[in-house]
């Protein structure tokens, strides 16, 4: 819990410091995708340390990320949920990836620990549905037989802002469950059919831990962080798989992202045997010509270090960099699309 209270309190200076040093013109203005959160405050801690450059990044959601950067109000949105190609060359942005990492459902049961609880999607879905309302269901039970579930109301915790990582969530759920995708869909944000709401990741997080016998979904970063109790999901090859760097990067590369116009992929529900189904990427919203071009140069060196030196931290924190072909594809396209990336 000091950890996920730690994350928490970072989360509220990060945010606040664009109050404090409102003063300091050339500063970079992020903001959007929690699901990113710790790995940029993690990079933006180091970047200032070796350049004295400040990059201040508000952690309030891919949908809030969006709306600031096409209100111009921020250097660069960020979002795991990819615009499509028509939309950004509408508004003027470009895109690209800066890590992958995977979304994970959450528990709090009394005697089941991490990664002893599993689901499928459309268990999932049907517990958010509000058709399976108790952990002793014979659905949870018959891929759980030698678990101890108890015969307990399931306190469902979903997100009550727009969302990147619901965003992931629900378009998962969508792909596994037909009445899902019929009745309630896919989007940042939805019309939950049942459940108590919880803004950011930090939220769900929190809620979960407190709440008996709670289900959530958050980013894997949060689990690793706080010490959560995580549930896995099989996948399109019929694998329960445990979240982690290696399942992530399966999904990952198990598309052709040379292939894809602003980068636009999602990397769910990935047919790889190995693949973890809930994985999601964090992409970067910018101006291809900027308002503010120092600001925007100051920002590319930023995901320049953070692409490159940077790397290692991701690995630290849960998260998959990624791979330097990639890296290389994206240094292309800041050279093409965007006027400070020459």
């Amino acid at each position: 819990m000091k950890r996920l209270s730690t994350l928490i309190a970072a989360t509220l200076v990060m945010g606040l410091s664009w109050t404090a040093s409102a003063a300091r013109a050339e500063e970079v203005r992020g903001a959007g995708s929690t699901f990113a959160y710790p790995i940029v405050w993690k990079w933006a801690d180091i970047f200032r340390q070796s350049t004295q450059n400040i990059v201040g990044y508000q952690s309030i959601g891919s949908s809030g990320g969006i709306s600031l950067i096409k209100d111009g109000a921020v250097d660069f949105g960020a979002t795991d949920k990819p615009l499509k190609p028509e939309e950004l060359e509408r508004l003027g942005l470009g895109q690209f990836p800066i890590v992958f990492g995977g979304v994970v459902p959450i528990v709090n049961i009394a005697g089941i620990g991490p990664g002893q609880i599993r689901f499928t999607g459309a268990v999932l879905a049907d517990i958010y549905l509000g058709k399976i309302t108790t952990w002793s269901d014979p659905a949870i039970k018959a891929i759980n037989p030698d678990l101890p579930l108890p015969d307990a109301k399931i306190a469902v915790i979903e997100r009550s802002d727009g969302s990147g990582t619901t965003f992931n969530f629900v378009s998962y759920l969508a792909k596994a469950s037909p009445e899902w995708k019929a009745t309630v869909g896919e989007g940042s944000s939805v019309a939950w059919p049942t459940g108590t709401g919880a803004r950011g990741n930090e939220g769900v997080a929190t809620e979960v831990r407190q709440v008996k016998n709670a289900i959530g979904y958050v980013e894997f970063t949060y689990v690793v962080q706080a010490k959560l109790a995580y549930g896995l999901v099989q996948n399109r090859a019929g694998k329960f798989i445990v979240p982690s760097a290696a399942s992530f990067q399966a999904a990952a590369l198990s598309f052709d992202w040379t292939k894809a116009r602003d980068f636009y992929v999602i990397i769910n529900d990935s047919a790889a045997e190995d693949a973890y189904p809930i994985a999601a990427t964090t992409f970067i919203l910018m101006y291809k010509v900027p308002k503010a071009p120092q600001r925007s140069r100051t920002a590319l060196e930023f995901f320049r270090f953070a692409l490159g030196d940077g790397k290692k931290y991701a690995s630290d924190l849960g998260y998959v960099p990624l791979p330097d072909t990639l890296v290389d594809q994206i240094k292309e396209y800041w050279a093409r699309q965007l006027k400070s990336g020459a």
